[in-house]
């Protein structure tokens, strides 16, 4: 696995960025969640001389915060940006209270 992609552990918020070079232009994604794991996997695809006779990729699993689950295939184009924990709730009980007894 790429030195970048271990770096990143369950829990922390990243936006991945995804370029596809084309021969005039170049499509980007960007997906943004929680990082649920980062694996290598095998695909499906058979590649000579590999481990099992498998072609290895690197996979982020993401979870956005609607709840749906991303799994993203990283590759050299790919740039993976460590974004600041969402800030959390709070709640303001002497406001509930009074508005309670209106």
């Amino acid at each position: 696995m790429p030195p970048s992609t271990q770096t990143f552990e369950p829990g922390q918020r990243v936006r991945v960025i995804q370029q596809i070079p084309q021969r005039d232009e170049v499509w980007t994604s960007r997906v943004e969640g929680t990082v649920v794991k980062v694996e290598q996997r095998k695909t499906g695809a058979w590649f000579a001389h590999a481990k099992d006779d498998k072609l290895w990729l690197d996979r982020m699993v993401l979870q956005k915060e609607d709840g749906e689950i991303v799994v993203c295939n990283l590759d050299a184009y790919t740039r993976i940006e460590l974004l600041p924990a969402p800030p959390k709730a709070t709640t303001n009980e002497s406001a509930d209270e009074s508005s309670d007894n209106v």
